[in-house]
């Protein structure tokens, strides 16, 4: 039967609520001497039996709380586009993950029964899904901002969707992948609000933006969210809005019952010989938190925070966003909304 899953762009091995899940048929665990185990960070032992030890995406207040699971192999079945629409069911074995023991299940809501793993180490779903069918080592996520999106993994050519794949695809555009600790960054050169670029010192952006698919809102180190909510202001205020008193976890929030379509936000990045621009704007830029109060969908991550800029799931919603390998770049669509198609509609 299905299993949801929070996806994890830091998570190295996926893991379960194991006792929740029914299908989990022909389980085994990983022994402690075995490659398997040798080759995952972080692993220990109890015993024979392979332990994963790495902290739980759902304790982002505390990263020093490290979870222990026991290592495990099973069978995965998913989806594979390969034979065309519809598409097809596909197993492999073995499939490596842990099994969660209760006291580290603290954070998990139904539905979610765990975390799926996508990070650049060992043992990440997305490695194991693309070795398994020898295809090229990428993935690529479309977060939607409603109802279901999608999880690419692996490709040889393009994407099998009419949005991406057909006559006339949508935009990608790419610049370099980094990888700091086992986290996906992008390179940063500058902020751009309505074409204007923001005065920032250049140090703050040397660290480049870090990519989080469990920080809902986008983290600026206060300098640069204190210039975007100027601006952002400023522009609010043109147009006859009013601020009004913030909700946690936004600052500037606004009376209004309407959204502020026209605000753009982009973060120049380094392209092929020339910077490129990913543009935020519309719902991207903003949360609705009742009928009459619209907030600046950005979160002040203090003057010394670990990473000047961290892009959250609300900043990532409806793209497509690829993470290539082979050639070790990341690609971003243009906003879906522009072409009239959403990632729930793939």
């Amino acid at each position: 039967s299905p299993v949801n899953l929070l996806l994890d762009l830091g998570t190295n091995l996926t893991w379960l609520n194991c006792r929740n899940i029914k299908s989990l048929s022909s389980l085994r665990l990983v022994t402690c001497e075995s490659s398997t185990c040798k080759s995952i960070s972080g692993n220990g032992c109890d015993g024979k039996i392979c332990l994963y030890r790495e902290p739980s995406p759902f304790l982002l207040t505390n990263h020093t709380v490290t979870k222990t699971d026991r290592v495990v192999q099973d069978k995965a079945t998913i989806f594979s586009t390969e034979s065309g629409i519809p598409p097809s069911l596909v197993s492999f074995r073995p499939f490596t993950f842990s099994c969660a023991v209760q006291q580290n299940l603290h954070g998990i809501a139904p539905p979610i029964s765990g975390v799926i793993g996508l990070s650049s180490g060992e043992l990440p779903f997305w490695r194991q899904v693309t070795s398994a069918f020898n295809v090229i080592p990428k993935f690529a996520l479309c977060l939607p901002s409603s109802r279901v999106g999608t999880l690419y993994m692996g490709a040889t050519s393009s994407y099998d969707t009419p949005v991406f794949g057909g006559k006339n695809p949508v935009p990608m555009t790419l610049t370099p992948l980094k990888i700091d600790s086992g986290k996906y960054l992008v390179s940063v050169t500058s902020i751009y609000v309505d074409g204007v670029s923001l005065t920032l010192d250049p140090s703050l952006l040397e660290g480049g933006a870090q990519l989080s698919t469990v920080v809902p809102y986008t983290v600026l180190q206060t300098d640069i969210y204190n210039a975007l909510a100027q601006s952002f202001t400023l522009k609010a205020t043109k147009i006859g809005m009013t601020e009004t008193t913030g909700h946690a976890p936004f600052k500037h929030c606004f009376a209004s019952g309407k959204n502020i379509d026209g605000s753009v936000m982009e973060i120049g990045l380094p392209g092929n010989g020339k910077e490129v621009k990913w543009r935020f704007q519309g719902a991207n830029m903003v949360e609705r938190v009742s009928e009459t109060v619209i907030c600046l969908a950005f979160v002040d991550g203090g003057k010394i925070p670990n990473k000047s800029m961290v892009i959250g799931t609300h900043q990532l919603q409806e793209y497509l966003i690829e993470f290539d390998f082979s050639t070790m770049r990341v690609a971003f669509s243009d906003p879906l909304v522009l072409h009239n198609t959403r990632c729930s509609m793939q």
